[in-house]
């Protein structure tokens, strides 16, 4: 199998795969690339999952009050987010670079709830554009959320994974660490290893089962229709869904 597709089309139907039938599926706002993976789990596997797409006609709520409060009754299956940095322990950073808190080198808005939902949803998966070592670190610069935490902390769920252009990492729960899982087509082991900041915790893996044909014609034909007619992310569907094609 030799199809043509880009990184956003690639980390969308990896997304997808995440999303299960029946269960309440969410990502934040400013999330192209999840919105679009959770439309296309919906179109073809998980058609009774229940959706929802911050600022968008995909929201069943008036504030995001409720939607934080539904995350705190455990009602959340899988929640998608994202962070400036990631490190080896599943935290993530999306408030500043610079380790003194006083004076940062760059400041961030920060993750509006994002944190509490980390510890709420019964699932988390971090997705990350950037594969580097400047966004995958040994140890963020501030803990915007953990990805573990002492057994005295209320948790419903942990990271289950960590989702790049590049890779797949799996959060082991036994070791509270990120583990590389598979490796996208083109990419071997050291080139893996080269571009992330902390030790991969195997010294091989499996490559990442790739996107079928189904899953690349749903998502550029139902999937872009869908967000262009909802308007969802609708100038990102059309400029990347089925556009910027590499082998």
């Amino acid at each position: 199998m030799n199809f043509s597709y880009n990184d956003g089309e690639l980390m969308a139907i990896l997304l997808s795969r995440e999303v299960r039938n029946g269960e309440i599926s969410a990502c934040g706002a400013l999330s192209q690339i999840p919105a679009a993976g959770l439309l296309l789990a919906q179109a073809l596997h998980a058609p009774d999952a229940e959706l929802i797409i911050l600022n968008s006609v995909f929201t069943p709520f008036t504030t995001s009050k409720s939607f934080h409060y539904l995350a705190q009754r455990g009602d959340l299956g899988l929640f998608f987010v994202s962070g400036v940095q990631i490190d080896q322990y599943g935290n993530y950073n999306l408030h500043q670079i610079g380790a003194n808190p006083d004076k940062p080198n760059m400041r961030f808005p920060g993750g509006y709830g994002g944190g509490m939902i980390y510890y709420a949803a019964q699932r988390s998966i971090i997705f990350r554009t950037e594969h580097t070592r400047r966004s995958l670190v040994e140890k963020v610069d501030f803990i915007s959320a953990a990805g573990s935490t002492p057994p005295d902390v209320l948790r419903r769920g942990q990271p289950s994974k960590v989702v790049t252009p590049k890779a797949n990492f799996r959060f082991d729960s036994q070791k509270a660490r990120l583990i590389l899982d598979t490796i996208h087509r083109g990419l071997d082991y050291e080139d893996i290893r080269e571009c992330t900041g902390f030790e991969l915790g195997v010294t091989a893996a499996p490559p990442t089962p790739e996107p079928s044909e189904e899953e690349l014609t749903c998502l550029r034909e139902v999937v872009k229709e869908k967000m262009i007619a909802t308007n969802t992310y609708a100038d990102w569907a059309r400029k990347t869904l089925g556009n910027a094609l590499h082998v």
